[in-house]
């Protein structure tokens, strides 16, 4: 077997040390040593490149000395040694005669690589790096949809809140003020000051109740499905706050101006002084705001 540290130069009978061919001012340079051993043992660029783990353009500038390709001293002189030891080849004796080469020349490895050239990958590494960007990528897209819908769900303005008679109003309602005796006409001699519990009173009685006094203003109310209502009289008094179930029927007397804030108002029916009153100019998405004189 040809001893790996031996090549047979051309001309010459019989093998010659890798060392003295390296030394010998004829001979060619170092990085041409790799070529010819390669060819010797029948190797390719592409079987250097696969076990190496070096792009085969890498390995091609190596054996041209074209070391401007070769991204910095560290890694060429790292390359050159792997190298020399897959030929089975001596990497002391060969890195030697580099840095002997080198020296004062303008052509040396010292001078002719560029330290600024980013560090090449195989083939392989590029393929694995388009596959994590693009797994990131999609873990991106999948993040920035939740997240999207978190705020969707989130930021979506809640529904109407419907309030009792005698509890405080949600903060998006305006604040109401202190209810004052609301003032209607009784059935009996002398007139006697109603609160809105007497006026729900008289709303219990819709069916059977009597004509609005003179100068008063009536108005009735029929409920398809629960809706929740607001009346103020004209002096600021709170006549009804509360919510009516479906199918019931309310009926409010009191001096106008009356000011309605309605809920759920497409189920709703008002009459005001015997006399329909259309509620969807009034409408804002399902509530009605609208003023009865």
């Amino acid at each position: 077997m040809t001893d790996p540290t031996k090549v047979r130069d051309a001309g010459q009978e019989g093998p010659v040390d890798v060392h003295d061919a390296l030394t010998a001012r004829e001979q060619p340079a170092p990085n041409a040593v790799f070529a010819a051993r390669r060819a010797e043992l029948g190797l390719s660029l592409d079987d250097v490149a696969n076990q190496l783990k070096f792009a085969p353009r890498l390995i091609e500038a190596l054996e041209a000395g074209n070391f401007d390709s070769l991204p910095g001293r560290t890694f060429a002189r790292g390359m050159m040694r792997s190298y020399a030891r897959l030929l089975k080849l001596d990497p002391a004796a060969i890195l030697a005669q580099l840095d002997a080469a080198g020296a004062g020349s303008q052509a040396g490895l010292e001078q002719a690589v560029s330290l600024r050239t980013p560090i090449p990958f195989s083939e392989g590494g590029k393929h694995v790096n388009l596959i994590y960007t693009v797994l990131s990528v999609v873990i991106l897209a999948v993040v920035a949809f939740y997240a999207f819908e978190w705020y969707q769900e989130k930021g979506t303005p809640s529904k109407l809140a419907f309030v009792a008679a005698g509890q405080a109003p949600q903060p998006s309602q305006p604040a109401a003020p202190a209810p004052e005796p609301a003032t209607f006409a009784n059935a009996g001699p002398s007139p006697v000051p109603e609160t809105a519990a007497r006026a729900e009173e008289k709303q219990a009685d819709a069916g059977t109740s009597a004509p609005p006094a003179p100068g008063k203003r009536r108005i009735v109310m029929r409920f398809d499905k629960d809706a929740w209502v607001e009346i103020k009289a004209r002096n600021g008094a709170t006549l009804l706050s509360q919510v009516n179930p479906a199918g019931s029927e309310k009926v409010i007397d009191g001096d106008p101006p009356f000011q309605l804030t309605i809920g759920n108002a497409p189920n709703v029916h008002v009459t005001y002084n015997d006399q329909p009153v259309d509620l969807k100019p009034h409408f804002k998405v399902d509530v009605a705001r609208l003023t009865l004189n």
